[in-house]
């Protein structure tokens, strides 16, 4: 499945306990809708990982979105995870508040994740 305009791109690998989205571009009024699809029509996995280095904007919008998604995939036992934001996007997610609700993972601590067993938790917790 992939999303793709000249503004925004997403690509979605689907593992056997996750799922991961590349996403790319811009995310604002204009490319939410886009966004959101992609997000709802993921698979269901215990984890459902959003990899934004390639992310050059994230509007009040996107905020909302992943605020949704966060609460959609955490009602149904799984886990939202948000890999190495750019730095543009890590300060949105630091001003909306969503560093406090959500699992941030940068590139160190993706490494590390990736050798510890994969635990679906409703615990949520900062790894910055």
């Amino acid at each position: 499945m992939e999303e793709h305009s000249d503004r925004f791109d997403v690509q979605v690998s689907v593992g056997d306990e996750r799922v991961l989205m590349r996403v790319a571009g811009e995310i604002d009024i204009a490319t939410v809708a886009a966004f959101r699809s992609a997000l709802w029509s993921a698979p269901a996995r215990p984890v459902l990982q959003l990899e934004l280095s390639q992310l050059r904007l994230l509007s009040a919008a996107g905020v909302r979105t992943l605020l949704a998604a966060h609460l959609r995939v955490r009602a149904r036992g799984g886990e939202l995870v948000l890999v190495d934001p750019s730095a543009v996007v890590a300060r949105v997610l630091r001003v909306s508040g969503l560093h406090r609700v959500m699992t941030i993972l940068e590139p160190a601590t993706v490494i590390e994740a990736a050798r510890r067993p994969l635990v679906a938790t409703t615990d949520l917790q900062l790894a910055a």
